[in-house]
């Protein structure tokens, strides 16, 4: 038993799924940055992309299933060929689209087209910003991304997003610490960002660092592995549970194999029924009240005011 689930028994409780509303497809690992928190470990080396058959299989999946939301996600997910495909195929399904978009990505040559392709089809993005402070963004994404990252947030602002469209922005700790209050953060952004460069967003969702992939090496060498569980431990805070992203999210990788969240499919604990599955091998119905797959990592989760791909959950 890890740490976590010592936790669920502490409180009497078993994590199973519900019912299926957001099926979030990461696309590949390919990115245009390589950010020291991924817990993707996506860079512009990458070579795992989604390929054509897989994507069409999705969306005949899509199609039948009709799911609420379809979240389309990375790496870069824009730099997939079979990005706009699968937005398309979604929106004529009646599903809400969201695009997680590292904002840089609109500021490379040959994507002129994505902004006002994402506002006709009203997708919703979620755009990782660390933080309002120049600063602060270089240490934890390289230089000269806070700076693409602000003409990217004045394009999009000038196609309705952050008024008529949703426009969300992604704040993570610059480190091995748990995000402040998100509403109290929200206000910081708005201020900063109206003040010092006329943008506008519709929310701030704050995440908490997954102790996976590239941000478990860079724990690992400053020697604060053991003091970031602890620390996630010692602010487990049960009232989470029912919001975790897991219970309502299936997550589906590249080749079409599913988890139940994006984290777990970054450490490989896919859903098995006797053997893996991909997405064409179940429907929504199958997956219900299924116990979910859990580990150290989901401490992330459920610390302090819990975290999930949609910001704090209390």
């Amino acid at each position: 038993m890890n740490r976590f689930e010592t936790k669920l028994a502490e409180n009497d409780v078993t994590l199973r799924r519900g019912t299926i509303t957001t099926l979030q497809i990461n696309v590949g690992r390919k990115c245009n940055q390589a950010c020291r928190h991924c817990h993707v470990n996506a860079a512009p080396w990458r070579t795992e992309m989604m390929d054509a058959g897989t994507a069409q299989q999705i969306t005949k999946w899509i199609q039948l299933h009709r799911p609420q939301c379809v979240d389309i996600t990375g790496g870069a997910p824009e730099l997939s060929e079979h990005f706009r495909f699968l937005v398309e195929s979604a929106r004529a399904a009646g599903c809400h689209v969201i695009d997680r978009c590292n904002l840089t990505i609109l500021e490379e040559s040959g994507f002129e087209w994505l902004p006002e392709f994402l506002a006709t089809n009203a997708v919703e993005i979620i755009a990782s910003l660390p933080c309002y402070l120049e600063e602060n963004v270089r240490k934890q994404r390289g230089n000269g991304v806070f700076e693409k990252s602000i003409s990217a947030l004045k394009k999009l602002n000038g196609f309705g997003y952050g008024t008529r469209l949703k426009l969300n922005l992604v704040y993570n700790p610059v480190g091995p610490y748990l995000p402040p209050p998100q509403a109290e953060l929200e206000f910081d952004y708005k201020t900063s960002l109206a003040r010092d460069h006329g943008i506008v967003f519709s929310n701030l969702f704050t995440i908490t660092n997954q102790p996976i992939a590239r941000f478990a090496e860079d724990l690992r060498k400053q020697n604060k592995w053991d003091d970031y569980l602890g620390l996630l431990s010692a602010n487990f805070n049960p009232t989470t549970i029912d919001g975790l992203m897991c219970r309502n999210t299936l997550s589906v990788g590249w080749r079409g194999e599913i988890y139940d969240c994006d984290f777990n499919q970054m450490l490989d604990m896919q859903i098995r029924n006797g053997h893996p599955l991909s997405l064409w091998d179940v429907t929504p119905d199958q997956l219900e009240n299924r116990e979910i797959q859990t580990g150290i990592h989901c401490l992330a989760c459920t610390a302090g005011c819990g975290s999930s791909c949609n910001g704090s959950l209390i």
